[in-house]
Order: C-alpha cells, then sequence, then structure tokens
C-alpha cells in the first residue's frame, strides 16, 4: 500500500508560503493546501527526505507530519476540493461536480497526488496565457503533465496531437483517467523524466519549477523550430530573469509574462 506524507508547516506570510511552496516542490512535493497560518505540503513517503526538509526550513522547526494511506489520499484531497474558472474561458472541476456553463471549456479534473488542478498559481497562470494561443492543428508536448489538465486543454483548443510526458507513474495514471474523461483522442502519455526520443513541437507547455527547466532547456529546445512557442512556469517573480536569459541563449524571444501572487509565467517564441 503505497504511503504520503502531510507535513504542516506553520507559515508567517502568503510570501512565505509561495517561497515554501517553490522549493519543495523542487522536491517532490505533489500538492498544497493553505490553513489558516499553516501550509499542508504532501510527499510520497519514497520522495520525503527529512534531512532535506529540515534545509529547506533553514532551522524554522514549526511543522508537523503525519502518515496517509493511499486509499484516504483521494477522500482527504477530494474533501475539500472546489471548482475553478479562469476568466470565461475555462472550467476546472472534478468529476463529483455538476458542469458549469458560460465557459467556452468545462474541463474534468479529477487530481489523485498530481499538481495541476487550476487552484495553484502557476497552473492558472499558464491557462491564462493559453488563451492567447491559436492551438489550431498544431503538435503540442506538454512536460511536467501531472493531471493532465493542459493537454486536455490544447486538445479541446483545436490542436491535433498532444505528448504528454511525466517521469511520476502516478501521475501518468491520473492524467490517463482525466484524458478519458474529457473524452480526448489525441493525447499521448510518456512516462520518462525528460524530453529525449519526443518529436519537434509547434507548442512546448512546461509547467514545472525552476531547478528541471534550467536543467531540461537544452533539451526544450531541441523539440522546437523556429516559430514554434514555449510557454513556461513554476518558478517564482524573483526568478524571472534567469529564466528569461536561459532561454533567450537557446534562441527564444519573450512574447509575454503573467504574475499571480509570487508566481509568474513566461511565453515565448523561437526566432
Amino acid at each position: 500500500m503505497k504511503k504520503f506524507f502531510k507535513i504542516q508547516i506553520e507559515i508567517n506570510s502568503s510570501e512565505e508560503s509561495d517561497i515554501l511552496i517553490a522549493h519543495l516542490s523542487e522536491n517532490n512535493y505533489y500538492a498544497f493546501e493553505e490553513e489558516n497560518n499553516w501550509l499542508n505540503a504532501y510527499v510520497t513517503e519514497e520522495d520525503f527526505d527529512e534531512q532535506k526538509l529540515k534545509e529547506i526550513f533553514h532551522g524554522k522547526t514549526g511543522f508537523t507530519k503525519n502518515i496517509i494511506e493511499e486509499e484516504n489520499w483521494n477522500q482527504q484531497w477530494e474533501s475539500g476540493l472546489q471548482p475553478v474558472v479562469i476568466n470565461n474561458f475555462v472550467a476546472i472541476r472534478p468529476s463529483f461536480h455538476e458542469a458549469i456553463n458560460n465557459v467556452t471549456h468545462d474541463l474534468i479534473i479529477t487530481p489523485k497526488m498530481s499538481f495541476g488542478t487550476g487552484h495553484h498559481a502557476t497552473t492558472h497562470l499558464m491557462i491564462e496565457l493559453m488563451e492567447m494561443i491559436d492551438f489550431t492543428n498544431k503538435t503540442i508536448v506538454d512536460f511536467g503533465t501531472g493531471t493532465g489538465v493542459l493537454a486536455i486543454l490544447a486538445e479541446k483548443c483545436g490542436a491535433s496531437k498532444m505528448v504528454g510526458v511525466d517521469y511520476d507513474e502516478w501521475s501518468i495514471k491520473n492524467a490517463q483517467e482525466n484524458v478519458e474523461a474529457n473524452n480526448c483522442q489525441k493525447i499521448i502519455l510518456k512516462q520518462q523524466g525528460n524530453l529525449l526520443g519526443i518529436d519537434v513541437a509547434d507548442i512546448v507547455l512546461a509547467n514545472i519549477n525552476l531547478n528541471v527547466l534550467k536543467n531540461e532547456a537544452v533539451l526544450i529546445s531541441s523539440i522546437t523550430k523556429t516559430g514554434s512557442l514555449l510557454l513556461v512556469s513554476g518558478f517564482l517573480i524573483s526568478d524571472e530573469t534567469e529564466m528569461k536569459s536561459i532561454f533567450e541563449e537557446k534562441g527564444f524571444v519573450k512574447i509575454k509574462s503573467k504574475q499571480l501572487g509570487d508566481w509568474t509565467a513566461i511565453l515565448f517564441e523561437k526566432y
């Protein structure tokens, strides 16, 4: 039986919470909830590293740790999960919620320890910038697909082929369930930790984290061509200059960026 750790961390501000989430997501923490002055962070038992956690906290001691059995995870997570509506463009709801009208795309995304419900600022930002993009007959790579939400949205927006890549078996399983729930037919899911062997795409979506984007920048660039779009998020506003520099060196030019809280997303074009 797979087990998860729920880490409850005492926080003093939303800014502190955002910084902790950024660091924890780089260490395979999957999901986060804010409750009053506490941040709940979830990680699988095999990915939990208490020493690394203490290093992230820099001596901060206000946290507790609880074990959650796999069978109890969805019940806990879903109990507080509400739909997310982004502009009039997209509604994201779990399967047990009724359909949402007056949006262009009503997506069914029921998460199972996968990052990408629309509740987190980075997913929200990615979707806001996706609204600007013409996906008609485009080929898409969704790197770090998580729940599959961005690949699913790309198909709904008219893309011709989507490849969702994620290193985690749990995420791929969850993404496949969401693909089927949304009646998508053009999404291929691949369990791997990099982009080796992935075909060149018209649009690359990468909502991961700072370290992965830095480490995989060469491979990300290798699957693009002149005119390809690259949309990235998963990092703080304070990291935007570094991220912009990394991809400008690979032949990309920034088109637009958006911010929400302490997070940012950037849309690039390959020239």
